[in-house]
Order: structure tokens, then C-alpha cells, then sequence
């Protein structure tokens, strides 16, 4: 049991951001706050057999890494936003820790290891979050209106003023959005707005429970006129978003290199960074080194973030998504783009896939492969199953880049596809998506000879 006098010497840093220390017996330690290399003391706050979870209590020797928070929200204290939780680190250190993380996660549970380690993508380390759900709650006991990120490890919400890492218009319009929520009708029946901001564009899209009075509606335009936003207003469920009025600017994101552009619906998934995602893109391509005499196939393809910039270089591409409405806005993203021609969709459960559904989509020099967090492992099976003896006539991908948001589950496909497969993972490098959390992105690629 860690004493509450003990210096524990920190040593690394786990995927949440905690720092990892041992103490005298020799347990593991998890410590909130503490960075690597620093002398701390304590105050533990959960004991199990193995391990003990702790916030720092006392700083005897500090990081050369550590700064001072930009946001006075951010803390340990009780009430202190959840939003980020490595703002205490300096920017080039939080990558260094989350290369860490991919390496480690590559080298533990897929027993993989990358033949070459790609330069960390990177962006702006504030203002950078162009998506974003922020809970609102009329307290009424006080008389006010909070709307912001969770507090830390809770479900109240945060009571904050500004937020570093939306864009400054947003931050600015916190403390407007508490008054304008405060002098609605249904202030009560109004837990969440989701921020969508595109091409000189910001979305801001209202769940209501019960339908909204004349008086609110008048109101949201009004707050819509002096701030320069979009109102959509979401009754139930995502498919029921719509604008407030239709009219207003087009909410879409462009992709100059390819001279693309991406319209979008603000519950729609889109990258939270788009200058990163331009980046991203662009080097993911680059290594696939796709050539116009090509057929690339594009796994979790969404609304063709990846498909349709693969589709100005390739020969054909197509791309496969689980949703049948997903796959539509892909075909009329395509259209908009005048790569209809070059590109075609399919619906089908990705998470269910087979070796003879491999085989149905026909061969492909190459793939890209975009899943969400639990990863893509029946297609890393599929592909795997067919290794030993593929049917005649279709072939396996020569190269596969896998663009990733989780390093546990890209670790896991990775181990199929370099120990059974027949690949081997010939780059991966971070990509810093979300500075200031502990969320990491990656990307790798895997090559067949």
C-alpha cells in the first residue's frame, strides 16, 4: 500500500494520460496529473490487488515537459472540465507519448513491430475542434444555465466560460448561449447542442425533448442573426436533424489538393480536425502510391473522405459502408464531385464480413481501410481465411493502409494480417487528431510481397 509520506518516481504515461509509477511493494500506481520523470507524493483513491489509482498531492521534482495550463478550467479540482486531459504537457511531448502508445500497443498485443516509423502528423494545438457535443443543464436551484464539456470522471457538467480548444468564436459565444437557453420556454427540456463548423460555417444543432414555442423559435433566430450560426434542430434521433429555416450557406468541408468539396449534415461523422484530415489524406494516398491503371477498395468508406480523393488518382475505387443512407450521400458526394464515374458504393455489415463477400467485391491492387474503434477484425479474418489458398481469379491487395482510432484494436487486426495473412506492417506513425486528450490516431501500412 503506497504510504501517504512516499516519493514514487513516475515512469511513463498509460493511454488515459495517468501517470505509472511503482511503490515500495512494488504495485503499480496510477497517478492523475503526474508526468514522466517527476518525483510525487500521492492521495489514493481506489486500492486493488494489483494497482492503486491516485491524484498528485505533491511535487518534489517537475517535468522539463510540463506547462501551465491555457485553460483556467483544467485541473484536478473538483468541477474541473473533462474535455482535455494532457494540457499540463507540452504539445510535442503529448505526440512523442502517443507514438509511444501505437508502438507499444503494435509490439504487446500484436507482436508487431513497424519495419519503418512514419513522422507524427500534426496541426494547431488550440482551436482546432470543429465538432464537438456539449451537455447543457438548467440548474434551477441556482437560476442558471451551464453548457459545456462533463466534469472530470462525472456526469455534472462543467461550469465553463471559455474553451481553448473550439474555434474562438465559439468559446466567445458560451456565456451567450447560458443567457439564451436561461430565457427559453423549454430550458429545462434542452440537454445537449452539438457543434458542426465547415467552410465558413458554424452548425449548431439543438436537442429539444418537446416541440419548441413561437417565443424559442424567435429567439434561436435571433441568437442565429447576432452570432452568425445555424440553428438545426434534432426532436429524436439523428435522422430527424434539420435547419431551422431552410436556408442559409452550405455546411461542407473542401480538400484543396484534390479540389474536392464535401458537403455534410452536422450530425453526419466528420473528422473533429480538418486541417489534420487534409494531412492525413494526402499521406495516406502517398502511400498507397496509387496509379491511374489501378483498382483500390475503400473499407468503412463513410461519406468518401478517403474514396474520393483515391478516385482522381485511381482507376476505379469502391467504397463499402454499412449504412444504406451513408451510402447514398457517398454516391451524391461523388456526383457533386464529378468522379461519379470512377467510383461506386456498396452497403454492406463490415463487422459480419466474409471470405466469400472478399471475393464477391471482385479484386484490388490496393486498400484503405478507415473503421471505427472496434476496428475492422472480420475483415482482417476474412482476408487472413483466404491466405492459404485464395479461389482463382482473385487476388489479394498488394498494399493496405489502415487509418486507425484506436491502437488497441489496429494492434489486434495488425497481428492477423502480419501472422496469418501474409503481410508485413512496413510503416505506422501517431497522428495527433485531438491535442491536449489522450485520444490517439494513427495510421499503418501493410505490404505483401
Amino acid at each position: 500500500m503506497t504510504q501517504p509520506n512516499e516519493w514514487l518516481v513516475v515512469e511513463s504515461l498509460d493511454i488515459e494520460a495517468q501517470g505509472v509509477a511503482h511503490n515500495s511493494e512494488g504495485k503499480v500506481v496510477f497517478i492523475e496529473g503526474a508526468l514522466p520523470g517527476e518525483h510525487v507524493q500521492v492521495d489514493v483513491h481506489k486500492r486493488k490487488n494489483q494497482w492503486e489509482q491516485a491524484t498528485l498531492k505533491s511535487l518534489r521534482r517537475e517535468s522539463s515537459q510540463r506547462v501551465r495550463p491555457a485553460c483556467p478550467h483544467f485541473g484536478l479540482h473538483a468541477g474541473a472540465c473533462g474535455g482535455c486531459k494532457m494540457q499540463h504537457l507540452h504539445a510535442g511531448a503529448q505526440v512523442a507519448i502517443k507514438q509511444r502508445v501505437l508502438e507499444d500497443n503494435l509490439a504487446h498485443l500484436g507482436k508487431v513491430k513497424a519495419e519503418r516509423v512514419l513522422r507524427p502528423i500534426e496541426g494547431p494545438a488550440w482551436g482546432y475542434r470543429l465538432r464537438a457535443r456539449l451537455s447543457v443543464r438548467y440548474v434551477a436551484k441556482k437560476g442558471t444555465v451551464l453548457v459545456g464539456f462533463h466534469e472530470r470522471k462525472s456526469r455534472y457538467v462543467a461550469d465553463m466560460t471559455e474553451c481553448h480548444v473550439v474555434p474562438r468564436r465559439v468559446s466567445d459565444m458560451l456565456l451567450p448561449l447560458r443567457a439564451l437557453i436561461g430565457a427559453m420556454d423549454a430550458r429545462d427540456r434542452l440537454p445537449q447542442i452539438e457543434l458542426a463548423a465547415g467552410e465558413g460555417v458554424i452548425a449548431l444543432v439543438l436537442r429539444h425533448l418537446e416541440p419548441l414555442s413561437s417565443g424559442d423559435l424567435a429567439r434561436l433566430r435571433e441568437f442565429a442573426d447576432a452570432h452568425g450560426v445555424q440553428w438545426w434542430l434534432q426532436p429524436k434521433g439523428p435522422d430527424t436533424v434539420h435547419l431551422l429555416d431552410d436556408q442559409g450557406p452550405e455546411l461542407a468541408y473542401t480538400m484543396p489538393e484534390f479540389g474536392l468539396t464535401m458537403p455534410f449534415k452536422p450530425t453526419d461523422f466528420t473528422q473533429v480536425n480538418h486541417q489534420v484530415n487534409t494531412v492525413l489524406v494526402g499521406r495516406a494516398l502517398r502511400l498507397l502510391d496509387v496509379q491511374a491503371d489501378e483498382r483500390v477498395i475503400d473499407w468503412f468508406c463513410g461519406l468518401g473522405n478517403f474514396t474520393l480523393p483515391l478516385a482522381t488518382r485511381a482507376r476505379e475505387v469502391l467504397g463499402i459502408e454499412g449504412s444504406e443512407a451513408l451510402v447514398e450521400r457517398s454516391q451524391q458526394n461523388a456526383e457533386r464531385n464529378g468522379l461519379a464515374g470512377k467510383s461506386s458504393f456498396a452497403a454492406r455489415n463490415l463487422f459480419e464480413i466474409t471470405p466469400e463477400d472478399l471475393v464477391s467485391f471482385g479484386s484490388a491492387d490496393k486498400w484503405l481501410v478507415d473503421p471505427p474503434r472496434e476496428g475492422a477484425f472480420a475483415l482482417a479474418k476474412a482476408l487472413a481465411d483466404l491466405a492459404p489458398g485464395p479461389p482463382g481469379g482473385w487476388t489479394p491487395p498488394r498494399r493496405i493502409v489502415y487509418v486507425s482510432c484506436n491502437p488497441a484494436t489496429l494492434a489486434r487486426d495488425a497481428g492477423l494480417l502480419v501472422h496469418v495473412a501474409g503481410y508485413r506492417c512496413s510503416a505506422a506513425g501517431a497522428v495527433n487528431m485531438f491535442p491536449h486528450t489522450a485520444h490517439v490516431e494513427s495510421m499503418a501500412v501493410f505490404d505483401r510481397d
